[in-house]
């Protein structure tokens, strides 16, 4: 056999085995989502709290991602994080806290990122991919109240506005919490995307509300379902 067959045979045996590994990737995707649907179908009324993994429980966001969550269930809703440390692991003590209930989609991850021990057992479900666990994210909460957080941060918050932008999903309220954090990328957004740039229209900035209380944060959340029914974003 010459060196071109021998390459050829190569070839086609990656290109098989290459076939074989996306044919399997379907599947794990497949059996992610219907964890998450099986899981989160019947959870109802929840609001998603996002934020940094990083952040450390003498830091006020912390304070304030607990007081925030456990208001929440004092009105009804359950608590939706991404089950890790940091912000999120306060949001799920907020709603232990309450007796509400306690959401955690958990990403694998080589650094950061491990479970909480405030998420109810029946409600933590841990991800491979994260385009999964985001879908989960917007498809069964109310709400997105987002404290000081990274790049994954920013991307979960940025989705959520485009979705609702583009009409690919319902409305729903995106508040901000911590203005001393988030009102540069509002200035930026407000002088340069928009008056500069022209690349959004006045009333998507109406999209995002920034607040620097919890109680603050609660009565935008109520506000808004003051003049909708409470539906999950199918």
């Amino acid at each position: 056999m010459n060196e071109e067959l021998i390459k050829e045979a190569f070839d086609k045996k990656n290109w098989n085995e290459t076939q074989t590994s996306n044919s399997w990737t379907i599947f794990k995707v497949m059996a992610e989502f219907v964890e998450g649907f099986s899981k989160l179908s019947r959870i109802g009324p929840c609001v998603s709290i996002f934020g940094s993994a990083r952040t450390k429980p003498d830091n006020k966001y912390f304070q304030l991602a607990e007081d925030i969550a456990y208001k929440l269930t004092q009105c009804g809703y359950g608590v939706i994080t991404g089950g890790g440390p940091g912000i999120m692991e306060a949001g799920n003590m907020g709603a232990k806290k309450g007796n509400g209930k306690s959401v955690g989609l958990n990403i694998d991850l080589p650094f950061e990122q491990s479970a909480n021990i405030f998420i109810d057992p029946d409600k933590l479900i841990s991800f491979e991919h994260f385009f999964v666990r985001k879908v989960m994210f917007v498809k069964y909460a109310q709400g997105f109240i987002v404290l000081p957080g990274g790049f994954g941060t920013f991307d979960e918050l940025f989705e959520a506005i485009t979705l609702i932008q583009t009409e690919k999903i319902g409305r729903f309220p995106i508040i901000l919490v911590g203005s001393a954090y988030w009102q540069g990328l509002i200035d930026w957004i407000k002088n340069i995307v928009l008056a500069e740039e022209n690349n959004i229209n006045e009333k998507d900035l109406e999209l995002i509300q920034i607040v620097d209380t919890a109680d603050e944060a609660i009565e935008k959340i109520n506000e808004f379902y003051s003049k909708y029914l409470l539906t999950p974003n199918f």
